[in-house]
């Protein structure tokens, strides 16, 4: 059988762990799956774009498990009363092709794009950083004032939205569950960058935007780039890009999707996994800008699944799913017909049949 999970029980999963535990456990297991990188399969993601959106298939997968994430980007999708970002996924066995389990990862997007974002940031910015500007303060603020306050210390953010009521909410949330986490309203990207030791944006229009220029960069500052992530879809001027040593997760399809689709094919880059297994070095002096070039990358759903999927079994959480026949005979897929028609009556009646 096939495991269900539905919104309701991720987050069920999520509050009975707690958020610190939760961020705890997904960034080393993404963490764990990025030291493995050689052992995926992988491949940019395959995407359908129409103007008002982005509907994509993120497909990964190692000698014994395979997943994927259906995931879609409709900026205009809350007018609506939708979400912007939905998703789901499913982790299958590779020896059999059993799905294992299905789950909505919706909420699970959110977390393992924060956590990926805070363990970058533990090998990219400074040491010392303890304040951050968030720029963009829709769906997925929460979770990275969060992350980088739980797992890397930051005790300040600076947000800025032109939606004041979003930055109202962002800040309500905040209160209620990280009260000694210190926020402050800005009128701007500008002010809100001032002085800011990280900088992450999270904008959602689907279009090339300027939220970071080149006279608002200071010594030190790591950027935490998260809007930027379909074809032209930008948030930094490229003169940025120039000035700082950019991450990124998969080459392939950061540039295709991500801030460096501006740059030539020429232009460095290095990917998260080589940091972290010392091929190459992350932050190199104190006043280095350093840029992660996040777009979302197919194996941090894969290891949100196994989370998912372990935390679900010890938990007791989830649905039993007749997704795939059980089959007496697996070779006799008719016999299925043959077990309903004897409830329901004759699969072909006599006045059917061809005279």
């Amino acid at each position: 059988m096939t495991r269900l999970l539905t919104a309701t029980d991720v987050a069920r999963i999520v509050a009975a762990k707690g958020l610190r535990a939760t961020f705890d456990e997904l960034a080393a297991v993404i963490e764990a799956d990025l030291r493995r990188w050689p052992q995926f399969e992988k491949t940019a993601r395959l995407a359908s774009h129409s103007s008002v959106g982005v509907i994509e298939l993120m497909p990964v997968a190692d000698a014994s498990r395979y997943g994927f994430k259906y995931v879609n980007g409709h900026p205009g999708n809350p007018a609506l009363g939708l979400p912007t970002v939905m998703a789901f996924g499913a982790l299958a066995d590779v020896a059999t092709g059993l799905p294992l389990l299905v789950a909505d990862l919706t909420l699970a997007t959110a977390l393992r794009t924060a956590a990926t974002s805070a363990l970058a940031a533990r090998v990219l910015a400074r040491p010392d950083a303890r304040s951050m500007a968030l720029v963009g303060n829709g769906a997925q603020s929460e979770f990275q004032a969060l992350a980088f306050h739980l797992l890397l210390g930051i005790d300040e953010v600076r947000l800025y939205d032109p939606d004041a009521l979003a930055t109202a909410r962002l800040r309500r949330h905040l209160d209620a569950v990280a009260p000694a986490l210190r926020h402050l309203r800005c009128a701007s990207a500008q002010e809100a960058l001032a002085g800011a030791d990280i900088v992450t944006t999270l904008t959602a229009d689907k279009h090339r935007a300027t939220i970071v220029a080149p006279s608002m960069l200071e010594p030190g500052m790591h950027f935490n780039a998260v809007g930027g992530d379909c074809p032209g879809k930008t948030e930094f001027d490229p003169a940025v890009l120039r000035t700082a040593r950019v991450f990124v997760e998969y080459e392939a399809q950061t540039r295709i999707e991500g801030e460096s689709q501006q740059m030539p094919s020429g232009y460095p880059v290095t990917e998260l996994w080589q940091v972290l297994t010392h091929p190459a070095c992350g932050r190199q002096h104190r006043d280095e800008i350093t840029l992660f070039d996040s777009v979302g990358f197919a194996l941090e759903d894969f290891s949100a699944l196994a989370w998912l999927a372990s935390a679900a079994a010890d938990a007791g959480v989830g649905h039993e799913l007749d997704l795939i026949p059980t089959l007496d005979d697996p070779k006799n897929l008719f016999g299925l017909l043959e077990a309903a028609g004897a409830a329901a009556g004759p699969l072909l009646p006599r006045h059917q049949e061809r005279k």
